[in-house]
């Protein structure tokens, strides 16, 4: 069962992304032909219709996907071009009839290679990236001193997407980002058959499915969730002076964990601690009240107490 589900999570994941992803690229043909959304279809890919595609990596998708699709559109146009100059057509359909009866090829080819790429991982020289997404996140947390347990009561995001193909896509891709990556800086911990937990057989994952591996849910998000983009910048690097989304929002839920540290900055120094004292990641309810040192905790631990993986 936990397989199940979590093979019908990871299907749903994929279905969203791909849906996001189909969306900006048919944005991007239906703006070459200046045709409506609702006339650009896309079928299933496979390595029978493109054999040499890359994988939708380091949220490259639409940079790639979309400048091949851009290339193949102007060489369709430029076909159509000269029969479009001899006739005034009022509609694109009938100027594609048009080349049609003429024997135009209406089909095309587009490929795009992402320029000035090049990175020697032994002199660590060169670029491995064309460009980068820049962003920045404030976040404001409550932690239960007795539970350990927290809520983020407020969290403001701005990204620098250039000129975005689809700002409600991407303020979706930058919220799911952050809660996925609030799950990682604040939930999710792996537990391993080690010497710390002889209950799990020696190298086994313990928490390999829904029933003992929480991800954020509904009660997670924050209670203020502002997603803002940066306006006026246009990134010359990408299709459409846009920029990549996916995965560089996910690190700024790191603001979540640096905030719960300084809430519990705060409750040690009620209690007169004000030394160092460590937290690691993810800042689990367990972690969160041990590091909260009061009269309780203290009869058990030091003021430097280093919590291992929680059992």
């Amino acid at each position: 069962m936990s397989t199940q589900m979590e093979l019908f999570w990871l299907h749903m994941e994929v279905l969203r992304w791909a849906k996001a992803l189909h969306t900006k690229v048919a944005q991007v043909a239906a703006s070459a032909f200046n045709i409506p959304l609702s006339s650009v279809f896309i079928s299933e890919t496979s390595t029978d219709k493109v054999p040499n595609t890359s994988p939708t990596a380091a949220s490259a998708s639409s940079d790639l996907y979309g400048a091949a699709v851009l290339d193949a559109c102007e060489q369709i146009k430029a076909r159509m071009e000269p029969v479009a100059l001899k006739h005034n057509f009022s509609s694109f359909a009938e100027l594609a009839g048009a080349c049609y009866m003429q024997r135009i090829d209406l089909s095309a080819h587009g490929f795009y290679i992402t320029p000035d790429i090049g990175f020697d991982w032994t002199t660590c020289k060169g670029n491995p990236f064309n460009y980068y997404t820049y962003g920045a996140a404030f976040a404001e947390v409550e932690i239960d001193t007795l539970t350990g347990d927290f809520h983020t009561r407020t969290a403001n995001i701005i990204l620098d997407l250039g000129y975005s193909i689809n700002p409600a896509i991407d303020v979706g891709q930058i919220e799911g980002a952050f809660i996925q990556g609030l799950g990682w800086v604040a939930m999710e911990e792996l537990k391993w058959g080690d010497a710390a937990h002889k209950w799990i057989p020696p190298g086994c994952l313990y928490t390999s499915g829904p029933g003992s591996y929480k991800i954020p849910s509904m009660n997670d998000v924050p209670f203020k969730f502002s997603v803002s983009l940066l306006k006026g910048h246009p990134n010359v690097k990408a299709i459409h002076s846009s920029k990549a989304v996916g995965e560089p929002p996910f690190f700024l839920a790191s603001a979540v964990f640096f905030a719960i540290k300084d809430a519990i900055i705060a409750a040690r120094a009620e209690v007169g601690h004000h030394e160092w004292f460590p937290l690691s990641n993810p800042a689990t309810p367990e972690r969160i009240r041990m590091a909260c040192l009061d009269e309780f905790s203290s009869r058990f631990i030091d003021s430097d107490f280093h919590p291992k993986l929680s059992v």
